[in-house]
């Protein structure tokens, strides 16, 4: 199954994907998101998180 990984080069800590997954994804003290649980996509959309980050900086890999 296909985890989320974020790219924090790109995140700009728009929180968005937080928003969509708050069991997958959390903001920390760098502004930057993270995945606090890449196990959880099956509570939430995580492939809706990667479509709305603005800079692309969230990939779906196995």
């Amino acid at each position: 199954m296909a985890k989320p990984v974020i790219d924090w080069d790109l995140c700009e800590g728009c929180e968005s994907c937080v928003a969509i997954c708050p069991d997958v994804f959390e903001m920390q003290d760098d502004d930057k998101a993270h995945v606090k649980n890449p196990d959880a996509c099956d509570t939430c959309d995580c492939q809706e998180a990667v479509e709305v980050c603005p800079t692309e900086a969230i990939k779906m890999e196995d």
